[in-house]
């Protein structure tokens, strides 16, 4: 909505000025004319980092740029009919040069972040969404917000907005349907942790020039005993850390608050286990393509990632784990059982807003479900009950309590005791989960 130069919009901008000039001039030989445009997008792409202060800073050129080069040097490469190799190679583990990292850590440190929250989410709509009401909602999410994208087909609008309002690109939204698959992610909170991992790795680094022994770099500590197959698990919270180890997970990945690893921090796992297949766990919807990228990259291990989209959902594959059949009937057992999980959150709401037909007060206490909110109110006890009475059908027999790290057990005790008497013929299992966050994680399968 608000191009800047300096981004893949000046890249393209260049090449296509140069294709222009080049057709206008009578240029036909198509080997000269897109080798000459290829070489005007390199050197706008060189360009960049002059024209946006945050490139500069970092030393960088633009990612969407370079990007839009290799997808065009990619095409070059086709109409000349060149045989790829289509393997793929992970990069090297250089070290940084003296002085490279903490100049990058500073850059990202100061950078502005003028809009605090990634917010994106579908309206489902009520009735067709005409050209004016999509330009006029752009113009009123452009009024809170930048790097907007509202893309609209007959049923669904897809919106993406940086703001620092979520509620309120909500609010307008809803005036042309019912919302679902809200996610939204505090990019300060983001940032700040990225560069807090930058400087502690950049710290270690200093302090253990030798890091290729297990667990030298702070993590999981992995036996160098070689196995055949191997478990990766991203994990929220101390007791479900340990619960995971209980299974046999040879690795954690700490999510963080915001359940967020990287693809780097899959290979830097995959890596360390030394194990000829590995299982991946990501528990986690928005992490499941990391963990396929870090896949994709690596070549000397059999990766297979269960697509697991919450913890109770990990928890359930690894259970199904059998040592006696093949790593491809494990692989689609385990699909198969996590599809049977049902998970519910609590969690709290920061601001007043309105989701999935509920009135939602900042403070008050949600229970979110696979598909949307199940229950909102001030009584956190009664909000967990409620959203489990949602989640349960005839079919569910176990229903399994992970409570978070400001929850204390007499009160999970409570919660586990309404919700048997309430389910007689499930059975009902409590753990300490010690997530933050989420006062509650529960599923029912």
């Amino acid at each position: 909505m608000k191009p800047k130069e300096g981004t893949i919009l000046t890249v393209a901008k260049g090449a296509a000025k140069r294709a222009n000039d080049l057709a206008m001039a009578g240029e036909k030989d198509l080997e000269v004319f897109i080798s000459e445009v290829i070489k005007e997008a390199d050197a706008v792409l060189a360009q960049t980092p002059e024209m946006l202060p945050v490139l500069k800073q970092a030393g960088v050129g633009d990612s969407g740029g370079q990007g839009l080069v290799e997808v065009l040097r990619g095409a070059f490469d086709a109409f000349l009919g060149k045989e790829l190799d289509l393997s793929l190679d992970v990069p090297t583990k250089a070290a940084p040069r003296q002085g490279a990292m903490s100049s990058n850590i500073e850059a990202q440190a100061n950078a502005e972040i003028k809009f605090c929250y990634c917010t994106q989410f579908l309206i489902m709509l009520g009735k067709p969404f005409n050209i004016k009401q999509e330009m006029d909602f752009k113009e009123y999410l452009a009024s809170i917000g930048d790097s907007i994208v509202v893309v609209a087909d007959d049923e669904i609008v897809k919106v993406h907005v940086h703001t620092n309002d979520p509620g309120l690109a909500m609010q307008k939204a809803l005036r042309y349907g019912s919302l679902t698959t809200i996610i939204i992610e505090n990019m300060r909170l983001e940032r700040d942790e990225k560069v807090s991992d930058m400087m502690e790795k950049q710290m270690q680094s200093a302090a253990l020039p030798d890091r290729t022994a297990p667990g030298a770099d702070g993590g999981e500590v992995v036996s160098a005993e070689h196995k055949d197959t191997g478990f990766i698990a991203v994990s929220i919270g101390e007791g479900i850390n340990e619960i995971f180890r209980s299974l046999g997970v040879d690795y954690i990945i700490e999510g963080g608050q915001t359940m967020n690893p990287s693809t780097e921090d899959m290979l830097n796992a995959i890596d360390m286990l030394n194990a000829d297949n590995i299982f991946i766990f990501p528990n986690n919807k928005n992490i499941v393509l990391a963990a396929n990228q870090a896949r994709q990259l690596t070549t000397d291990k059999n990766i297979i990632v269960i697509p697991t989209k919450t913890v109770p959902q990990g928890i359930t594959a690894i259970i199904n784990y059998v040592p006696d059949i093949s790593i491809k009937e494990n692989e689609a057992v385990m699909t198969e059982e996590v599809k049977r999980v049902a998970t519910g959150q609590v969690t709290y709401a920061v601001r007043d807003t309105m989701i999935d037909d509920k009135e939602i007060h900042q403070g008050d206490f949600m229970g979110i479900g696979d598909k949307g909110i199940l229950s909102v109110g001030t009584d956190l006890q009664e909000v967990a009950f409620q959203m489990v009475k949602e989640m349960m059908t005839d079919e569910y027999e176990l229903i399994s309590i992970y409570y978070g790290d400001i929850i204390k057990e007499e009160q999970a005790q409570k919660l586990a005791d309404m919700v048997r008497a309430e389910f007689g013929g499930c059975d009902v299992e409590l753990q300490f989960g010690g997530q933050p966050i989420y006062s509650y994680i529960i599923s029912a399968e």
